[in-house]
């Protein structure tokens, strides 16, 4: 989508992008500064594999800090964005043949990963009524004898979805059952919530020692190009995560590890303003949606994206373009109304699209309009 956008504009259309799941504000000046200092100090050598000892042990205190879990630096493995930390547990873990379980919807690269281990996806769906959650009993009944690893990711991308402390609770109530499998908790989006706070799955003391928490700078800070992930875990499994990483990138950059130290040990109040800038354009963009007929819609609890369903336009005709999916779907916004979303069939949902509101107000206000006048 975003490649078909780029070639509309270089036709000169007037596109707005909805589809990028990036921030629109610049890394704040503490994070900068904090960089400049790091270039200035001559931080340019290879860095260790797992990350800065001191980057580590500033995730450490961050983790306690923030969400209650207690680990080492030995358990801290830093890597080049939150996806190499989600790909390197999946490689160290997965064998072929094994089962991911995947509630969705879910992150696009889950899939992808799993794949590229050769283990076998297997999805759990869920629907707008539900506030895209799964149940315990839709967890229970996914579990075989094969699968091996679970996926959570809260709050959610693509949905907004946040799971309460008492849901992951329930989870782990039947996780307890099947000591063989492991949780991955990507919590990429923590710090982006609207008076719901995310609770994190390694703080349930029965599932510590076989989840890993992975976590990055990439949103709440504003930090996309930066490439800064980490995760925490058992020692054994940050071990094996080292080793695996030594191989394809080793340590992560070293000027933005630097600036990282500064980014997560700054208090949260920080970075609020654009938490609170974000619930504001999440406001906005749900009411316009809800005044256009076709669209259902829920109120997403963080993250910066709505996932509306679409079923309803789902095999009609507007203006010439058959709807078969939400594929086309969102093809027929980005060529009718210049407005690029993305199909939510790559996130595990098919008669829904994810729309961005990681943008201004301003161009958020005209995308509503322009899909308005589009669909009537």
């Amino acid at each position: 989508m975003a490649a078909k956008a780029r070639e509309l504009r270089a036709a000169g259309k007037d596109i707005i992008g909805l589809s990028l799941g990036e921030p629109d504000f610049n890394t704040p000046d503490f994070i900068k500064d904090a960089a400049i200092e790091a270039i200035n100090q001559n931080y340019n050598s290879y860095s260790p594999v797992d990350g800065y000892v001191e980057l580590k042990e500033a995730i450490c205190t961050k983790f306690k800090r923030d969400n209650d879990l207690t680990y080492k630096p030995s358990q801290i493995v830093v890597s080049t964005g939150a996806k190499q930390s989600i790909a390197n547990v999946a490689q160290v873990l997965l064998n072929p043949g094994d089962e991911v379980i995947l509630p969705a919807p879910y992150w696009v690269s889950y899939s992808a990963i799993a794949t590229l281990c050769e283990a076998i996806s297997i999805e759990i769906p869920s629907t707008i009524e539900t506030n895209f959650k799964i149940t315990p009993a839709q967890l229970e009944a996914a579990i075989t004898p094969k699968t091996k690893m679970v996926f959570f990711n809260s709050p959610n991308n693509p949905s907004g979805t946040i799971y309460t402390e008492a849901e992951y609770r329930a989870f782990a109530e039947v996780l307890e059952k099947h000591p063989n499998i492991y949780i991955l908790s990507d919590e990429i989006y923590e710090h982006i919530n609207y008076d719901v706070k995310p609770f994190s799955f390694a703080a349930i003391e029965s599932m510590y020692d076989r989840t890993i928490t992975v976590n990055g700078l990439a949103k709440a800070f504003a930090m996309t190009g930066w490439r800064i992930g980490y995760l925490g875990a058992p020692e054994w499994i940050a071990k094996a995560c080292t080793k695996m990483q030594g191989q394809i990138t080793s340590g992560t950059n070293c000027i933005a590890q630097r600036a990282a130290i500064t980014a997560v040990l700054a208090p949260v109040e920080k970075i609020q303003f654009m938490v609170e800038e974000f619930k504001t354009r999440r406001n906005i963009i749900v009411d316009l949606l809800n005044e256009i007929p076709g669209f259902k819609i829920n109120i997403p609890d963080g993250a910066f994206y709505v996932f509306p369903d679409v079923s309803a336009f789902i095999g009609k005709t507007i203006d010439g373009y058959t709807i078969n999916n939400a594929g086309d779907f969102s093809m027929f916004l980005l060529e009718k109304a210049n407005v690029a979303t993305v199909s939510g069939e790559a996130f595990g949902a098919a008669n829904c699209i994810r729309i961005s509101y990681a943008a201004s107000e301003s161009q958020i206000r005209e995308a509503m309009k322009r899909i308005k006048v589009a669909v009537s």
